[in-house]
């Protein structure tokens, strides 16, 4: 996920070319319209990175759209918003780009509404609880593209040499087989707490909904520092940061190294997404996944949904030709094919029926399950992105120091700065 992919050079057909070449032009067809993509990584590698198949539904959608080219431009996750601001601040604003959030650039006008660019089917075809998300002010800007949900993920074998024979449903029963792995297993980190900036708010959101709380209430007001919050925090620091059970800082650990360790069996225990399957797999791990644990006498606890967006920009008045290039990206073949090859859940109905009803997909039914009553990020504030980054920049101070109080500073900023972005 942190390769920089180049942007691929695409050429004219042959014959538009040669009539190029004899009339001495050297530039494209007045007529021809060029979309700029530009779309997150989700690969590990070149291997698997998703230039390829961008790259493949550009090549098909030209062919059968001759006076549209697609020029896609594929980035790691760490650098795509910066690379979407430079573009942006430079004049050169994308027409379409494929990322974690939305919220930002409706607060700066710069996207069509979902309905300007999505055809009638296309709107139909969307799973409803996704297109609630993608609203801002009743408005739906944000066009989902994928989705997940978490699970606790836990080494089998590391567990039968800890003498522990089934996943920890509570948060004690975490502890108590996080404290048998500390005994049994030396050199194996118990439970991964990635709580640095690549999945704080990740990680933190299903700590806090486990413990009752969450990031914000049903209308969208922040709840970082409820009591319920105070109390998840501090027993992490308690119970699993001070005991040494987990990593030593976990404000500074990325999510990437801990699925990498999970992968190499030196991390026992971690919450993560349908892409540490494959990775999982591929590593020979003997794993196996379960609901994630709940603090003791909570009978039932929300899960956490995550999606990620499509956004389609107006500066360049191509909002015919995107909707005809978006009608491509949302059919059910391509959906599956993306969501197959990442080990993703579908946003698309169609999709999803399919996906549902194929054999092959059993392991990803109890993600699937976990949507069922997802709670999301309050993707549609446009204080959102601000909070995120204060929350990846801070929150790991809450399990090796005071708790409350940096709660209390997150969410003092949360607040001002929601006030900020509404005036």
């Amino acid at each position: 996920m942190n390769r920089r992919a180049q942007a691929p050079t695409r050429l004219l057909g042959t014959a538009l070319a040669g009539a190029l070449l004899l009339t001495g032009c050297s530039g494209q067809d007045d007529k021809t319209v060029t979309l700029k993509l530009v779309a997150a990584d989700y690969g590990e590698d070149s291997a698997t990175s998703s230039r390829q198949y961008w790259d493949d539904v550009a090549r098909r959608f030209e062919s059968g759209n001759p006076g549209i080219k697609v020029d896609v431009e594929v980035v790691s996750w760490t650098d795509i918003g910066k690379r979407v601001g430079d573009l942006v601040g430079s004049g050169k604003s994308p027409d379409l780009v494929q990322t974690g959030g939305f919220a930002d650039q409706v607060a700066a006008d710069r996207l069509y509404p979902a309905a300007d660019v999505l055809s009638l089917d296309t709107q139909a075809n969307m799973m409803e609880s996704f297109s609630h998300a993608g609203q801002v002010l009743g408005t739906q800007y944000g066009i989902p593209f994928v989705s997940s949900s978490r699970v606790l993920f836990y080494n089998k074998a590391v567990f039968r040499q800890a003498g522990i024979t089934q996943p920890p449903a509570t948060w004690n029963e975490l502890r108590q087989a996080a404290e048998k792995i500390k005994a049994k297993v030396p050199g194996v980190v118990p439970y991964g707490l990635p709580l640095g900036p690549e999945e704080a708010p990740a990680e933190s959101m299903l700590w806090t909904l486990s413990g009752g709380g969450g990031l914000s209430d049903d209308v969208g007001n922040y709840t970082i520092d409820s009591t319920q919050n105070q109390a998840t925090f501090g027993w992490l620091k308690t119970n699993l940061v001070d005991t040494r059970l987990t990593y030593p800082e976990p404000g500074k650990m990325n999510r990437t190294p801990v699925f990498t360790d999970f992968t190499a069996g030196k991390v026992a225990m971690l919450n993560g997404h349908p892409t540490l399957l494959r990775m999982a797999a591929n590593a020979k791990v003997d794993f196996g996944t379960a609901p994630i644990p709940r603090k003791d006498g909570l009978a039932k606890t929300g899960s956490l949904g995550v999606a990620d967006w499509m956004m389609a920009f107006k500066a360049n008045g191509h909002r015919n030709e995107i909707r005809k290039f978006l009608s491509v990206v949302y059919a059910k073949d391509n959906q599956l094919k993306f969501d197959e090859t990442y080990n993703l859940l579908p946003v698309t109905q169609d999709a999803f029926t399919e996906m549902a009803r194929d054999g092959r997909h059993e392991d990803l039914k109890q993600f699937a399950a976990g949507l069922t009553n997802a709670s999301f990020y309050p993707f549609g504030d446009p204080a959102w992105v601000e909070v995120s980054n204060r929350i990846k920049a801070g929150i790991g101070g809450a399990v090796t120091g005071d708790a409350k109080q940096v709660l209390e500073g997150l969410q003092d900023a949360a607040v001002k700065e929601a006030a900020r972005v509404r005036k």
